[in-house]
C-alpha cells in the first residue's frame, strides 16, 4: 500500500512542474529563470533533525533580515526582463518571522506569482487575514506535528475566510524510517544523515542552475537551495542586475558541468540531491543559446 506522504510528494512535484516546465520565457534570447527562492530572514523557530538549523554549529540563527529595498530593486529588474515565473519565500529560515514579509509580497506580487512555504507556527487568524489582503498566490504549510494539524489548519483558514485554493497543507509528520515524509537530501553535504530514504545511486546530472536561483537575506545569490554552507555565490543583487547574474560566466560553467553529471566542484561535490526532477527543457534552451554565441 502506497503511503500517503508519497502522494503528497508526487502532488508537490507535479504542482512545481506546472510552474517550471510548461513554458520557458526568454529575454533577448536568454532563457529566463522560472523559480526564485528567497530567504527573507536567517532564523527559524523550529529545529528539525533533517534541517541544518538543528545544529547551531552548522546553521546558527542570526536573525538577520532582508532589507525591503532589495526586494524593490529585484521587482524593478524582474519587470524589466518580463519575468513570468514564481518567487517563493522560504530559504534558510521561517519567512513569516520577518514582519515586512507582507510588504515584500505586495511588491513582487505586482510582477509575478508569489508563494510562501511556512512551518505554520506563526499562523493565526490575524496573520492569515493580513496574508489574505496581500497579493500572495499560494501559502504552503508544512505540517510536522501530526495528522491532527490538518483539521486544525483547515478550521483556522475557514475562520479566517482564506480561499481554499490559495493554501496547501503538506504532511511532514512521518517517522525517520519514512524519511519524515520528505524528499531528503544531505543539503550539499551539510548534513550527515544516514537514513535509508536518502537518495541512492541518483544521476549526478543536475538542472537546478538552468532554471532557478537562491537569494539570501543580504542579496547574495547562490546556485540552489541545497547550498546551506553558502559556498558559491554567483553575485549580489545589491550591485548587479539579476539578469547579469543569471547570465554570468560562473553559472555558465556550472550549467555545462552539471548537465554532464560533473559534480566535482563545491558545493556540488558532496550533494546527493536529485537535480533532474525539473528543468530538462531548460538544458536544451541554454545549449541553443550558448551555441549561438560561439
Amino acid at each position: 500500500m502506497k503511503k500517503k506522504f508519497v502522494e503528497t510528494l508526487n502532488f508537490s512535484l507535479s504542482r512545481k512542474a506546472k510552474v517550471i516546465d510548461e513554458n520557458i520565457n526568454f529575454y533577448n534570447d536568454i532563457p529566463l529563470l522560472s523559480w526564485i527562492e528567497i530567504s527573507p530572514i536567517d532564523a527559524c523557530n523550529r529545529k528539525c533533525v533533517f534541517c541544518p538549523k538543528s545544529d547551531p554549529k552548522i546553521a546558527p540563527d542570526t536573525y538577520k533580515k532582508m532589507d525591503i529595498k532589495l526586494i524593490e530593486k529585484l521587482a524593478k529588474e524582474l519587470h524589466e526582463i518580463k519575468f513570468k515565473g514564481t518567487v517563493v519565500f522560504a530559504g534558510y529560515g521561517e519567512p513569516l518571522l520577518n514582519k515586512e514579509i507582507f510588504k515584500m509580497i505586495d511588491i513582487l506580487g505586482d510582477i509575478c506569482k508569489v508563494e510562501i512555504t511556512t512551518n505554520g507556527d506563526p499562523l493565526n487568524i490575524k496573520t492569515i487575514q493580513k496574508l489574505k489582503a496581500t497579493k500572495l498566490s499560494k501559502l504552503v504549510v508544512s505540517l510536522y506535528d501530526g495528522e491532527h494539524q490538518i483539521k486544525f489548519f483547515n478550521e483556522l483558514f475557514e475562520k479566517s475566510k482564506f480561499d481554499k485554493d490559495k493554501f496547501v497543507l503538506r504532511d511532514r509528520w512521518y517517522k525517520e524510517e519514512d524519511g519524515y515524509g520528505l524528499m531528503l537530501t544531505n543539503r550539499a553535504g551539510t548534513l550527515k544523515l544516514k537514513n535509508k530514504n536518502l537518495p541512492q545511486n541518483i544521476s549526478k546530472h543536475c538542472f537546478y542552475t538552468h532554471y532557478s536561483v537562491m537569494l539570501d537575506w543580504d542579496g547574495s545569490t547562490y546556485l540552489c537551495t541545497q547550498d546551506w554552507n553558502r559556498k558559491v555565490s554567483s553575485g549580489n543583487i545589491k550591485d548587479k542586475h539579476i539578469l547579469d547574474i543569471w547570465n554570468s560566466n560562473l553559472l555558465k560553467n556550472f550549467r555545462e558541468k552539471l548537465k554532464k553529471g560533473d559534480r566535482s566542484s563545491n558545493p556540488c561535490l558532496n550533494c546527493n540531491a536529485n537535480g533532474t526532477l525539473h528543468g530538462s527543457k531548460y538544458v536544451k534552451a541554454w545549449d541553443k543559446y550558448y551555441n549561438s554565441k560561439n
